[in-house]
């Protein structure tokens, strides 16, 4: 796709902004976005930025109002070993510096994973339909195997023998559909 604004490089940016139930789509390229700036999608110009979003996502101080340095505040600023970005630096720029990154600001990103995907702190994907309904069987076998296991730890055997027929079933639905046992 190329970019709306300049019609010459590829657009890498896309924003879709929602009034009144009118949907209005922007493809920008990395220069075009950078020249329009980032607050281009509030009408009244405001100052918010996509930058002041990420940062109240962080649950961070407003960025409007710094927090003055106090003096019993430890000198200790996380900050990764490979690129040496600190986690200000994240807040303020919206991206990680390396892959390392990751692992360094892990704990910082636990809580703000889990409140924006329901509770989950991992990415489990999206299957498409079509294509997916083998995976979709084998998951769920994967899920009934597991509850398996429980229920005998926990010597619920009547339970168990449930939970085993449900494995068969979806086994054989997997043996019918030619893709075998896992």
């Amino acid at each position: 796709m190329i970019c709306q604004e300049c019609k010459q490089r590829p657009a890498t940016m896309h924003f879709t902004k929602i009034i009144n139930g009118e949907k209005t789509e922007f493809h920008l390229c990395e220069h075009c976005a950078q020249e329009r700036g980032e607050m281009f999608m509030f009408p009244d110009n405001t100052g918010f930025s996509i930058n002041n979003l990420l940062a109240g996502l962080l649950n961070l101080q407003s960025p409007i109002t710094e927090a003055k340095p106090s003096a019993f505040q430890s000198p200790n600023i996380l900050q990764c070993e490979r690129c040496n970005m600190t986690y200000e630096q994240f807040t303020k720029i919206g991206r990680f510096g390396c892959s390392h990154c990751y692992y360094t600001f892990s704990r910082q990103l636990q809580p703000i994973l889990r409140r924006l995907h329901s509770g989950n702190t991992t990415h489990a994907g999206k299957i498409p339909r079509r294509t997916g309904g083998t995976i979709h069987i084998r998951k769920q076998l994967n899920q009934l195997k597991q509850k398996l296991q429980e229920l005998i730890v926990k010597e619920e055997f009547e339970k168990a023998a449930e939970v085993r027929d449900q494995i068969r079933a979806l086994e054989s639905q997997l043996s019918e559909r030619g893709e075998g046992d896992l």
